[in-house]
């Protein structure tokens, strides 16, 4: 499948920028997948207003590979998504594992309906760079891509401005999750879309959950023998976002307007210390995310799109202190929360 056969107004919707959350996993206490509520979330994420989903994604749980729910999940998603609404949404599979496994799960989400897959690296640990292009290729050839710089700390690997000049050069690639919670590393992604004059066709979409608003608001200028090219993030891909996500969707829609003006409202710039705040508590910054996807569920408990902050590794869970933290966050920052919203559409998802 090329990028060229995505229904115009959803491949529109991914050019001009989106909110994608990244779609959790909802699961009883046998470990078994509960439908009601993975429904629920799905439901709930499109009455938000996102613009799509990402599935199978690390929010996800990439062990859902391992207990045969890859495609009953994304299976779900998708049915729930287009059986809910009529507008157009952009629908992202998670691709992981070596070359043949990660083929084989676009060829999977292809299938389903999904157009484009957000691909992991996290299996490729000790290839070069030569060799990791050769896998992206691979799996271009059979899903438009969204790359994904994933942060180290939870799996993700080191890459150079280079390696993103020729990853942007695959001609099937589309957009890229930008999510190294660094600085540094963001910026060599810009410079590498831009060395290969693809930044019109590869949207920016932020990943960095610590840094939200600012990446989403502010112009990035990139130079090169002396000529400036000003470039910004179109959307974003967040586990973030998979929580009090109608809030989020407005945080969104303000950045959005507030690009591309001489004057960016000081409350607006102020907002992205406090959103990044209540990130420290759902991804367990502290403790170096091990209660990153955790954090996320206990909020979504909290508000009954959950029943339990359960996942598939019974080792994964709340780290010591982080509900404290959450706590903490969820009463200095109700504002920024969705709980009425959820409140009030709660029965209507879960029935």
């Amino acid at each position: 499948m090329h990028h060229s056969e995505i229904k115009s107004e959803i491949r529109q919707l991914i050019v001009d920028g989106t909110v994608l959350p990244a779609h959790p996993l909802a699961i009883d206490a046998n470990r078994k997948l509960d439908v009601r509520h993975q429904r629920a979330l799905t439901r709930y994420y499109v009455d938000a207003g996102a613009g799509g989903l990402a599935v199978g994604v690390h929010t996800t749980q990439f062990a859902i590979r391992d207990v045969g729910l890859y495609r009953p999940v994304l299976e779900l998603a998708a049915e729930t998504a287009t059986s809910w609404t009529k507008r157009p949404l952009a629908m992202v599979a998670g691709l992981a594992g070596p070359t043949s496994q990660a083929v084989a799960e676009a060829t999977i989400a292809r299938g389903i309906g999904y157009q484009a897959g957000l691909l992991s690296l996290a299996a490729m640990k000790s290839a070069s760079e030569d060799e990791i292009i050769a896998h992206c290729a691979a799996v271009a050839r059979e899903i438009p891509l969204v790359g994904f710089y994933l942060q180290p700390a939870v799996g993700g690997v080191i890459l150079s401005a280079d390696f993103w000049r020729r990853f942007a050069a695959i001609d099937n690639v589309i957009a890229i999750k930008i999510a190294p919670f660094n600085r540094y590393r963001t910026l060599d992604v810009l410079r590498g879309v831009a060395a290969a004059n693809a930044l019109d066709r590869v949207a920016l979409y932020t990943g960095n959950d610590d840094h939200i608003l600012l990446d989403l608001m502010l112009p990035f200028d990139l130079r090169d023998k002396g000529v400036t090219t000003r470039t910004y993030f179109r959307g974003g891909l967040l586990g973030h976002w998979s929580v009090w996500t109608a809030s989020a969707i407005k945080q969104f829609e303000a950045c959005k307007a507030a690009r591309h003006k001489d004057t960016v409202p000081a409350d607006l710039l102020a907002l992205d210390a406090r959103v990044t705040d209540c990130n420290s508590a759902f991804f367990d910054v502290a403790n170096n995310f091990h209660g990153c996807i955790a954090g996320c569920h206990e909020i979504l408990r909290r508000q009954g799109l959950m029943e339990g902050i359960w996942c598939l590794d019974p080792d994964e869970g709340l780290s010591p202190g982080q509900m404290a933290e959450i706590d903490r966050v969820c009463r200095e920052h109700a504002d920024l929360s969705d709980d009425a919203f959820v409140a009030a559409n709660l029965q209507k998802w879960l029935a």
